[in-house]
């Protein structure tokens, strides 16, 4: 595609590092390899509601999935105080080093920038204020508002409809292949950003641009708006 009108960009992980969430686990006498098990297991209830026609918000389900983790955790001495200091971790989160130059790149190719999180937007909020990016982002959605979960269709239908536009001028971009494959389905162009250089699972749909950080994306997208002779394309 040409330049798209809108990029919707996944926050948690996609933009934001989760990294130190091993370290909040370990803070609280438990395995910091758990963060990991942790966060696949919020995505795996919050699709299994989206699946049954539910929803739930994500503070609620994280935090029910780490009781169950941590209770009987021999290393845990109040399940309570550990289960407020991991999720109070998420207020304290950075972004990704390529976000900071990542983003007003992608700015700058004429398109508008949202948000949409299965997570919520006063966390994305928060995260993006404090990495200087926030005033690049036209909005900053939330599947809150939509009533179900990424990977469900109704999720990207949402951003489309709160945008003005039609899926197919959208620009989903995330590091997870279930939300690569979710958007594609639903009718957008995708990019699946894959920092960590692993292969990508031929059971989803294919992205449309594979990309190591923000700033190739941005590169990729400047060269398909510009003509042959250096000249700005329009859509």
């Amino acid at each position: 595609m040409d330049r798209p009108d809108v990029i919707v960009f996944d926050v948690n992980e996609t933009l934001s590092d989760m990294a130190p969430m091993g370290r909040r686990f370990a803070d609280m006498g438990a395995p910091p390899q758990l963060a990991v098990a942790w966060f696949a297991s919020t995505l795996r209830d919050g699709f299994a509601l989206a699946a049954a026609g539910a929803s739930g918000r994500f503070a609620t389900i994280a935090s029910g999935v780490l009781r169950s983790l941590l209770t009987g955790n021999t290393g845990v001495a109040d399940l309570e105080a550990a289960v407020d200091h991991v999720m109070q971790g998420f207020l304290e989160l950075g972004v990704h080093p390529d976000v900071a130059e990542g983003i007003p790149a992608l700015a700058r190719t004429g398109a508008r920038l949202v948000t949409l999180s299965n997570g919520s937007a006063d966390i994305a909020e928060r995260l993006l204020s404090a990495a200087g990016v926030r005033q690049h982002f036209e909005r900053v959605l939330s599947v809150d508002d939509a009533g179900v979960w990424k990977p469900g269709s109704e999720a990207y239908g949402h951003a489309a409809r709160v945008c003005a536009v039609s899926p197919d001028r959208m620009l989903l971009v995330a590091v997870h292949p279930w939300d690569v494959d979710g958007a594609s389905r639903a009718g957008m162009h995708t990019a699946w950003v894959d920092r960590t250089r692993a292969p990508y699972p031929g059971y989803f749909r294919a992205p449309d641009h594979s990309v190591t950080d923000l700033l190739q994306l941005a590169e990729l997208l400047d060269r398909s708006s510009t003509g042959p002779g250096g000249e700005r394309r329009t859509s």
